[in-house]
């Protein structure tokens, strides 16, 4: 990946440019991180090598003064909060890849703290705004059972739009009404699923799905793995391909433009506590790593609260 850009000084003895394509080609292949982070990773780290070009900055010196300076030029671009922490994560790796690597001495960059930042509360649907989304696919023909399959999913497990969007037939698990699920790190999980999700998927499977491959004239896959989500023409739907079909269901619903996919993975938390889950099973079921990120969730739930406080506290008739 190159990311050098033509008007720049050459720099002899140290080229920052060539220790951001290393460390681009390291996350990669090594790491294994995800294209899209790999290649936001690189904008961030051309754009603050460029800066120490333009400032004459010796990026083998940098320190927490320097790196200060280049986040207070952004925040003066009027760069949100999320967007400045994310510069600073990406050279903070960078410079503990260097030191690692003995290119650089000691990390002096690492002692910058990430700013604090809102924790915004997560967008949910109404009871109202589920029920009409998941009666809007045209379920008389193939792409609709699809489309019912895609939401019943999305509202009845939890799952991220690209979970969904790696999903195979084999991932279903019919006799214990269970979905294998694999999200961030590659960690898998399996959750339930309820009678009305299994149906929308079985008929999809049996219904749906074949008339998509014969549309196609395609086959059904290849060395025994049977991608569940495909497009008119036959192939795997991509996440994007997913996203772009929840938001025409959302937009035919009446739902709100800015309501993503995302939103069902959060109305699933909510209906969950509401109904009186506890915050660890809500963990496990979304696969997150910390309890602390499932906590957010509590501050959607007051009645759940009201409940509680109803039911243990001596005085809470």
């Amino acid at each position: 990946m190159a990311l050098r850009s033509v008007w720049r000084r050459e720099v002899i003895a140290f080229d920052l440019y060539d220790a951001v394509d290393s460390f681009i080609a390291h996350i990669a292949r090594v790491e294994g991180l995800a294209p899209n982070t790999v290649t936001a990773y690189a904008s961030r780290l051309e754009r603050f090598a460029a800066w120490c070009d333009r400032e004459g900055i010796d990026a083998r010196a940098a320190d927490v003064r320097t790196v200060r300076s280049y986040l207070a030029e952004l925040s003066r671009g009027q760069v949100a909060a999320r967007t400045l922490a994310a510069h600073l994560s990406a050279i903070r790796s960078l410079y503990r890849w260097m030191a690692a690597e003995g290119i650089v001495e000691g990390d002096a960059v690492s002692a910058i703290s990430s700013p604090k930042l809102p924790r915004d509360l997560p967008g949910v649907l109404t009871t109202r705004q589920v029920e009409s989304l998941l009666k809007t696919p045209d379920t008389s023909a193939p792409a609709g059972l699809r489309d019912a399959a895609m939401l019943e999913l999305l509202y009845a497990s939890g799952a991220r739009i690209s979970e969904l969007a790696g999903l195979n037939v084999e991932s279903i698990g019919w006799s214990e009404r269970t979905l294998r699920l694999w999200g961030k790190g590659s960690k898998e999980r399996i959750v339930p699923l309820y009678r009305r999700a299994l149906e929308a998927t079985r008929n999809y499977i049996e219904e749906g799905r074949p008339q998509l491959l014969a549309q196609a004239k395609r086959g059904d896959g290849a060395n025994g793995v049977h991608p569940l989500f495909i497009s008119a023409r036959g192939n795997r739907m991509s996440a994007a391909m997913l996203r772009r079909r929840f938001h025409m269901l959302a937009a035919l619903a009446g739902i709100p433009a800015d309501i993503a996919p995302h939103a069902m993975r959060h109305t699933f938390a909510t209906d969950l506590l509401e109904g009186g889950a506890d915050l660890r099973s809500v963990q496990e079921l979304l696969g997150h790593a910390s309890l602390s990120t499932t906590q957010i969730y509590t501050h959607l739930t007051p009645e759940r609260l009201k409940r509680a406080v109803s039911q243990a506290h001596p005085r809470g008739e």
